[in-house]
């Protein structure tokens, strides 16, 4: 198979909690998440220390395998494209093979037993498809029940893949009996974890990394309390959302004195992590000091995600998973394609806005990173038309901030939206909820950015990729453009004519365009 749409369900039988995530795949659109679902079955309860799966625990997973079959089927997943892997708990049972023949037998469904290392894999795979991975090597760190998986690597090279049996299930039911938890038992658990990753440390000192990427339950939760507390309108979305060094100590402190009926009183708790939250919290703890970080960014994609990746990579017959990946461009043209765009009045628009932005740069000083983010708003300022022609703009900017672009942090979503909605229309107020929420630089951007992209679409008026090139000359009271086209550009001049007043304010220049045919 090789074109069309597939459906893909991916389970993964964890420690702590059962979780499947069902996706479509198809040309263009990419990976688009139709549904998710966990069981918090914790079927590795008591097991770490016997080795052997609790025959009720057992019981219940397959009754929660069973749902989630019924699940997938519903949502037109075919059976062979469903997918299983188990990791720390089952992997280290005498009696993993009992419970895959149970299940087996119940449901039908074939479950793999991954190691450690092909765990770490999968979790890159995930983790890297949906946040920014820098040049310089991050650290990235899964918290399971069982297991740890830790990865160091950069946008391009894998340094690290390994597995530590450090999960918080492990730690709480190998040294916590207290509760709160006693002064020695938290030293305990953190000299443990500390040994286990003093080696992976040293090398993570070598390679430069300072920040971390953490993904899984544990870490979410413990993101999601965090970021609400400074933002008390609430979260959403927490994909590359995180927390400095400082804001996790002050959250640190005030929990871990904690007894368990008042963090079962903490807002967004999940009342199943009311105890695993505790060797969580001493883990990342741990994590920030020995690996020296500055900052911890959570990633919403791991395990289950990689195992999608790399399923629906061989069905395609691509690699999927190697050489470098540019995630913020990929997820772009995704929602593009999902909303039906027009792919070359947007490109063009695009082309046109980066060509503008690089010879007036003289005038409005903006580094290069913002070149990135125009092209990204000049792609995506139409999709509004996807619900309405009418306001499209609007449209345009709530489908940006609310489509799942991966690899972008919440500002520079901010900022795509907020130029992509000025981008005919009224140009940028203080009045605006959303653009008077931004930082005054941050709106210096927007003010320029919005102004040349509104240039550029006016120069693609007639949807006719008319524009070859432009050339800019400035002085000191004027800035003119002279467009080289492939026909007469009436509609294009009074397009532009009609949307230059305010990158004419925002330059403190007159602007005059002319047109010359090829």
């Amino acid at each position: 198979m090789s074109s069309g749409k597939i459906r893909v369900a991916a389970i993964d039988l964890g420690t702590n909690s059962f979780h499947m995530v069902i996706v479509e795949e198809s040309k263009g659109k990419g990976i688009v998440e139709i549904d998710r679902v966990k069981d918090m079955i914790c079927i590795g309860r008591g097991s770490i220390s016997t080795k052997l799966l609790d025959e009720a625990a057992m019981q219940a997973g397959v009754a929660a395998l069973k749902k989630f079959l019924v699940l997938a089927t519903q949502r037109g997943v075919a059976p062979q494209n469903i997918i299983a892997f188990a990791t720390s708990a089952i992997r280290e049972a005498s009696n993993r093979d009992v419970f895959i023949e149970m299940v087996r037998q119940e449901t039908g469904l074939k479950v793999q037993v991954i190691s450690g290392r092909e765990e770490a894999q999968f979790i890159y795979y995930g983790v890297r498809n949906a946040v920014r991975l820098g040049e310089k090597p991050d650290l990235l760190f899964d918290i399971g029940g069982g297991s740890v998986e830790f990865i160091i690597a950069g946008s391009d090279h894998v340094h690290l893949l390994e597995s530590r049996k450090i999960g918080v299930a492990r730690m709480l039911e190998r040294f916590v009996t207290t509760d709160p938890v006693s002064p020695s038992e938290l030293k305990l658990i953190d000299q443990f974890c500390a040994a286990e990753l003093y080696v992976s440390a040293e090398r993570a000192r070598h390679l430069g990394v300072t920040r971390g990427i953490a993904s899984s339950g544990t870490a979410l939760n413990i993101a999601r309390m965090i970021c609400s507390g400074r933002e008390p309108e609430g979260v959403d979305a927490l994909n590359q959302k995180g927390f400095t060094r400082e804001e996790f100590e002050t959250f640190y402190r005030s929990v871990i004195k904690l007894d368990a009926n008042a963090r079962r009183k903490l807002t967004g708790l999940d009342e199943k992590r009311v105890d695993l939250i505790v060797p969580g919290l001493i883990l990342i703890n741990t994590i920030f000091r020995v690996f020296s970080l500055r900052e911890v960014i959570v990633s919403e994609s791991s395990l289950r995600e990689g195992m999608v990746l790399h399923y629906i990579s061989g069905i395609r017959g691509r690699a999927g998973s190697n050489g470098k990946l540019d995630i913020r461009r990929q997820s772009v043209v995704e929602l593009g394609y999902r909303c039906y765009w027009h792919k070359p009045h947007s490109e063009q628009v695009a082309r046109l806005s980066v060509m503008l932005f690089d010879q007036l740069q003289p005038l409005h000083e903006l580094k290069p990173h913002y070149r990135e983010l125009l092209e990204y708003a000049a792609l995506l300022h139409n999709i509004g038309e996807f619900i309405s022609i009418a306001a499209h703009q609007k449209h345009s900017q709530y489908i940006i901030m609310n489509g799942d672009l991966r690899g972008f942090t919440p500002t520079e979503i901010d900022i795509i939206s907020n130029v992509a909605r000025y981008h005919r229309k009224s140009p940028p107020s203080p009045k605006h909820p959303l653009y008077a929420k931004l930082k005054p630089t941050h709106r210096r951007a927007v003010d320029v950015l919005s102004g040349i992209l509104r240039i550029a679409n006016g120069l693609e008026r007639g949807h006719r990729q008319n524009v070859v090139s432009i050339a800019v000359s400035i002085d000191d009271r004027q800035i003119e453009l002279d467009a080289v086209t492939k026909f007469d550009a009436d509609i294009e001049l009074w397009a532009a004519e009609s949307l230059k007043s305010w990158l004419e304010e925002v330059l403190g220049r007159t602007i005059l365009i002319e047109a010359r045919v090829q």
